[in-house]
């Protein structure tokens, strides 16, 4: 939940800018900021602390690398999530086309339901009052 409105929190200043860009008239400049400030996150931003956990570990026992393991992921909804993320993309797909690809306010209405009824499912996944169907053990 706190990485949640982190998240938020860090993402004002690029729905701010979004915005400005927006009312001058460039909306696909603004979607393109908010397209690739998320793609950035994930391919620089999330790497970074496993990258630096593996950095800590390694310096704690260089001779062994191969003892390092792995960094476990530990999410009661991760797949239910993953799957809820993939169906506000094909959303998100339909929505844009039948709005003949013009942003409105609609529109952008549609996508923030959306995008809330995301975020309180993922947290109720987490949180264990919805049980995802798909949990698989691996081990």
């Amino acid at each position: 939940m706190g990485l949640t409105m982190l998240a938020a929190g860090t993402s004002i200043p690029d729905l701010i800018s979004s915005i400005i860009v927006a009312r001058k008239g460039l909306g696909d400049m603004a979607v393109s900021s908010s397209i690739g400030s998320n793609l950035f996150d994930i391919c620089v931003g999330l790497p970074i602390p496993w990258l630096l956990q593996f950095a800590v570990l390694w310096l704690r026992r260089p001779s062994s690398t191969s003892s390092l393991g792995t960094i476990p992921v530990i999410s009661k909804g991760l797949i239910c999530s993953a799957g809820l993320l993939f169906l506000v993309l094909i959303f998100l797909i339909v929505a844009v086309i039948l709005c003949r690809w013009k942003l409105n306010k609609i529109f952008g209405m549609a996508m923030l339901v959306a995008y809330l009824a995301f975020c309180l499912l993922s947290v109720l996944l987490e949180l264990g009052y919805i049980v995802c169907p798909l949990v698989i053990a691996c081990k």
